[in-house]
């Protein structure tokens, strides 16, 4: 497995990773050089990572159950090795991708992202991961495919929220393939140089920076190629809240809450909202993917 590290930024010396990891400045290059990196920061900007503290005990995974601990609570009864990937569909290679084998083809990068959840809170967090379609390449995707289905664990007997009939397990999400095929979407496989804790989506999750973070499916073991739009898991729940393209736009509110600002981990429950800015910050690099769409409709 080879180690490609961004050198457009380093992190912030101002996280307990400090115990963990060099101390080392998060400085921002280039816009051109920091788009490809997968940072989406601006040229003067500054991403400081949140901690370790932040980003493993606050999160959602209803497959361990509907409140932000637990994940961190219940999820070390996920096992995670040996794991397994099934691509199929339209794709010249279909078969059961073995995880370890994936890992030994890809080019490992740390990417730090913005984080933005549809509930209007959101992180900073450094990923180590590489291209979605790096992993689509090596199964060789067909002219026909349209769109990507990704689909979770399916594993009650250790994911204790499946035991809930609130959704239809598993949980499903699904890509435009231009959307899976752009440098900015990657499978994450670690965070801050470590292994990536089940909680967060052990061993293998999507992360793409400009969609709200429920896209963002976590322990996935199948990809399916299609030329058919898949129905996402909480478009199929509730299709008046939440779309299939489910990009970051603070100039379209949820039904129930506006989406204008949001609340950041780590700054303390009486923080100052943040105004959310459009695709989450990465409108340089992804505006063009929705050119001509009205993405008041197809939101």
């Amino acid at each position: 497995m080879a180690y490609r590290w961004t050198n457009t930024l380093t992190r912030k010396d101002a996280t307990p990773e400090a115990l963990f990891l060099n101390r080392r400045q998060l400085m921002a290059g280039a816009a051109a050089g920091v788009a490809l990196a997968g940072t989406g920061a601006r040229a003067e900007e500054v991403l400081e990572p949140n901690s370790w503290e932040d980003i493993t005990e606050y999160n959602n995974f209803y497959e361990f159950g509907t409140g932000k601990s637990d994940p961190a609570t219940y999820a070390s009864a996920l096992t995670t090795e040996p794991w397994s990937v099934t691509i199929d569909g339209l794709v010249d290679r279909p078969g059961e991708y073995d995880f370890e084998d994936i890992m030994a083809e890809m080019t490992v990068e740390e990417r730090i992202y913005r984080f933005r959840c549809v509930e209007a809170w959101s992180m900073v967090i450094p990923w180590n991961g590489f291209e979605l379609a790096d992993l689509l390449g090596m199964a060789g995707v067909q002219e026909q495919a349209k769109y990507v289905r990704f689909e979770t664990l399916y594993r009650p007997e250790e994911m204790r929220g499946q035991s809930s009939r609130f959704i239809d397990w598993p949980y499903v999400e699904g890509l435009r393939l231009d959307e899976a095929l752009h440098p900015l979407t990657i499978m994450a496989t670690g965070i801050y140089g470590r292994t990536i804790p089940n909680q967060n989506g052990a061993p293998i999750r999507l992360v793409v920076p400009w969609k709200y973070g429920f896209k963002s499916i976590k322990s996935i073991v199948k990809i399916t190629l299609t030329d058919e739009q898949p129905i996402n898991t909480w478009q199929a729940l509730q299709a008046n809240e939440y779309g299939f393209y489910a990009n970051v736009n603070p100039e379209v509110d949820h039904p129930r809450w506006s989406q204008a600002t949001e609340r950041q981990i780590g700054g303390g429950l009486f923080s100052k909202r943040i105004p959310t800015l459009k695709f989450n910050g990465y409108e340089e690099e992804v505006a063009s993917l929705y050119e001509g769409m009205d993405l008041t409709r197809f939101y």
